[in-house]
C-alpha cells in the first residue's frame, strides 16, 4: 500500500480518536502539514500509484479488470486489496457516495467471475471544495475456497512460562473466552501433567480459519477439523510451543523444524519482560522469523501497568541488537495497516493489547490475521513445486487400522498418494524404499501435498522402528547429501568461558537434531562471546542429510550460537545401498 494512502488512513483515524477536532492548538501544525501533502482537488491533486475507478467500465475494460485480478489473486495466493476511488492515471480524488456504490457493484462482479469474494477494510473522506462528500476504500478480494487450496500460514507462539499462549489459542480456535482459571487451555494439552500443572511441555497444532467474506470459522461454528477446512478460505496454523526453560530443546525444535511464516510473542502484562521472553525474541530473530508481540492478561492490571510493559517492550525493540520499529495496535485502521506494513518490512513489529478473559481488543488481533498476507508469492512457491520431491519428518505415530504415520513440511516438489519415495539416512547411511498410502491435511483427506504445505502422511506397515525425528523423505532421482561432518559460519552469542576443539554442543538445522562435536576451529584456537569464526562440526550418533546455505543453531546449557552451513563433507553413500523393506 503507497504510505501517502496509509497516511491519510492513520491521520483520519487520529482525528476520529480526538474527537474531529481538526483546530485544536497542539495540532494546527499537524494538520496544516497534512494539508500541504494532501491538498484540495480544486488545485493539484497528489499522485499515486495507477489504481481503479470502477465506474460503469464498458464490457472490454471489464473483461481486462477481470483479467487483472485473476492475475493478482494468483501473485497473492488468493488475496489482493484493492483501492476505490484513486483513478488510473494516480489521481486521489476519491467517489461519490452514489459511483462508490456503483464501483463496489462492478468489483463484486469481477469478484464473481474469476471465483472471489470482496470485503470493505475501510472508508475514510478525501478533502474536497465540495459539500458532497468524496471517499476512497481499501478492499479484500479472496479467492472462495477451492478443493482444499486455501492459504496456510504457520504461526508460532512464542512467549515465557504462564504468559497465556494457550489460553490465548483456546479463545480463538474454540470461540469461547477463558473464565480467568484455564479453562480455554485443556483442548490443546496433549498429556495429562500439562494439564495438572497448566505448563506446555509438548508442541500443539491448532488452527483458525476465515472464509471469504473475512468471516472467522473456528470450532464454534464447525464441530471438525475437516468441516473448518471445507469453509475456510484462509488458515491460520498456530504451533504452540512450551514457554518453561527446561523444554527450550522443544521449542528450539518447533522454530527450526515446522518453518513458522511468523512469530508470535506473548507476553504477561502483568509480569512484564521476564523469564525466558528476551531468549525467545533472540531466537525468533536469529532464525530471521518475522515477529510480533501480544500483551496478554490485560484484565488483571491498571492502565499504567500494561503501558510501562509497552514501554518496556519498544526499549527492547529499538535496542542496537533488534533495530525494530515498534507499531502499537489500538484500533481496526491500526489492525489492517500494521498487517500491510507488517509483511511489507521485517523490521515494523506490531503490539496488541487484549485480555483471554474480557475479550479486550481480541476482534483486532482477528482482523490483522484476516488481512496479513503471505511472505512469498505464488512464482516462488511454482519453482519450488518444480524441484524433486523432498518431505521433512518431524512427528512419527502409529494409528490402530492405518499404521505408522509420519508428519513434517514438504520443503519441495508434490506429493500424491500412491508415490513411492525413498525415506532416510538410516544409521548406516542408506535410503529405504516405500509409499505413500493417503495424505491427510489439518485432520482431513488430500490428494495432492504441494511444496511449502504441512501434512500427515500414511505409510501402511512401514516399521516404524526404522524411523526417526529429522529423517527425510525424498524422490528416488534425487542424490542426496548425506554427511557425518560439516563446517559452519558460527557468531558465538554467549559462552561462560571460551569455545574450543572438543567442545560438545546440540545442533539444530531445520527438522535435524543431534549432538556434534567441534573438530576444528579456523585461524583460531578458542572463540569467546561475541567473536565469529568458521567451525568445522561432526555428528556422534549417526549421518545427517544437510543443505548448503541452512540456518544453523546450536546450544549447551547457557552456551549457544547461530550460524550457517557453509561446506558438507559427503560421506560414502551409492543409489545401491537403498535398502528395500526386509533387505536391510
Amino acid at each position: 500500500m503507497d504510505p501517502r494512502v496509509s497516511e491519510l488512513f492513520g491521520a483520519a483515524a487520529a482525528a476520529q480518536k480526538s474527537g474531529g477536532r481538526k483546530t485544536a492548538k497542539n495540532g494546527s501544525k499537524k494538520f496544516k502539514n497534512r494539508s500541504a501533502r494532501y491538498p484540495k482537488a480544486s488545485n493539484n491533486p497528489p499522485y499515486l500509484p495507477p489504481e481503479l475507478k470502477l465506474v460503469n467500465p464498458t464490457q472490454c475494460r471489464f473483461e481486462h479488470l477481470a483479467t487483472q485480478m485473476k492475475w493478482r489473486l494468483q501473485e497473492g495466493r488468493g488475496e489482493a486489496v484493492y483501492q476505490i476511488g484513486v483513478e488510473d492515471n494516480g489521481l486521489l480524488v476519491g467517489l461519490t457516495e452514489e459511483d462508490m456504490k456503483a464501483s463496489l457493484k462492478t468489483l463484486r462482479r469481477m469478484a464473481e467471475k474469476v471465483g472471489a469474494d470482496i470485503t470493505v477494510l475501510r472508508e475514510r473522506e478525501v478533502d474536497h471544495n465540495s459539500d458532497e462528500p468524496y471517499r476512497i476504500a481499501e478492499v479484500l478480494v479472496r479467492k472462495v475456497p477451492d478443493d482444499q487450496q486455501f492459504l496456510d500460514l504457520r504461526v508460532a507462539v512464542l512467549g515465557n512460562v504462564d504468559s497465556g499462549k494457550s489460553t490465548l489459542l483456546g479463545v480463538l480456535t474454540q470461540g469461547e473466552l477463558d473464565n480467568g482459571r484455564g479453562r480455554a487451555r485443556l483442548n490443546l494439552f496433549r498429556h495429562l501433567h500439562e494439564i495438572q500443572t497448566g505448563r506446555t511441555s509438548s508442541i500443539s497444532i491448532e488452527i483458525l480459519g476465515f472464509d471469504s467474506r473475512g468471516g472467522v470459522v473456528n470450532y464454534s461454528e464447525s464441530r471438525t477439523a475437516e468441516e473448518i477446512c471445507e469453509s475456510a478460505s484462509k488458515m491460520i496454523t498456530f504451533i504452540d510451543l512450551a514457554g518453561h526453560h527446561k523444554y527450550l530443546k522443544t521449542t528450539i525444535f518447533g522454530l527450526t523444524s515446522y518453518c513458522p511464516d511468523f512469530a508470535m510473542l506473548v507476553v504477561s502484562a502483568n509480569t512484564g519482560i521476564a523469564g525466558t521472553t528476551r531468549e525467545h525474541l533472540g531466537l525468533a530473530m536469529a532464525l530471521k522469523v518475522p515477529i510480533f508481540i501480544v500483551v496478554s492478561k490485560v484484565d488483571l492490571c491498571t492502565k499504567g501497568t500494561v503501558e510501562r510493559t509497552v514501554r518496556q517492550l519498544e526499549r527492547i525493540l529499538k535496542q542496537p541488537g533488534c533495530n525494530k520499529v515498534p507499531m502499537l495496535v489500538s484500533s481496526t485502521d491500526d489492525a489492517v495497516t500494521a498487517a500491510q506494513k507488517f509483511a511489507q518490512s521485517p523490521s515494523i513489529t506490531p503490539i496488541f493489547t487484549l485480555s483471554s478473559v474480557s475479550g479486550e481488543s481480541l476482534d483486532l488481533l482477528k482482523v490483522f490475521f484476516n488481512i496479513l498476507p503471505p511472505l512469498s508469492d505464488s512464482k516462488e512457491q511454482e519453482e519450488l513445486m518444480q524441484q524433486l520431491t523432498e518431505f521433512q519428518i518431524d512427528e512419527i505415530y502409529t494409528v490402530p487400522d492405518v499404521g505408522t504415520v509420519v508428519g513434517g513440511t514438504l520443503y519441495s516438489g508434490i506429493c500424491r498418494e500412491g508415490e513411492q519415495l525413498v525415506v532416510g539416512p538410516t544409521d548406516a547411511g542408506q535410503f529405504r524404499e516405500l509409499a505413500v498410502c493417503s495424505i491427510q491435511r489439518n485432520r482431513s483427506g488430500c490428494r495432492v501435498l504441494r511444496a511449502g504445505q504441512a501434512a500427515t502422511l500414511a505409510l501402511g506397515d512401514f516399521d516404524r522402528s526404522l524411523l526417526r525425528k529429522g529423517m527425510v523423505m525424498v524422490s528416488p532421482e534425487m542424490n542426496p547429501t548425506i554427511c557425518w561432518r560439516f563446517e559452519a559460519e558460527i557468531v558465538l552469542l554467549f559462552h561462560a568461558k571460551t569455545f574450543h576443539k572438543g567442545f560438545q554442543v546440540t545442533v539444530h538445522v531445520g527438522n535435524v537434531r543431534q549432538t556434534a562435536t567441534v573438530e576444528a576451529l579456523q585461524g583460531k584456537d578458542e572463540l569467546r562471546t561475541g567473536e565469529k569464526a568458521g567451525v568445522r562440526f561432526k555428528f556422534i550418533k549417526h549421518p545427517e542429510y544437510l543443505k548448503v546455505g541452512a540456518k544453523l543453531l546450536f546450544r549447551e546449557g547457557a552456551t549457544k550460537g547461530i550460524g550457517q552451513v557453509t561446506k558438507l563433507q559427503p560421506a560414502e553413500w551409492v543409489p545401491s545401498a537403498w535398502a528395500s523393506l526386509g533387505h536391510f
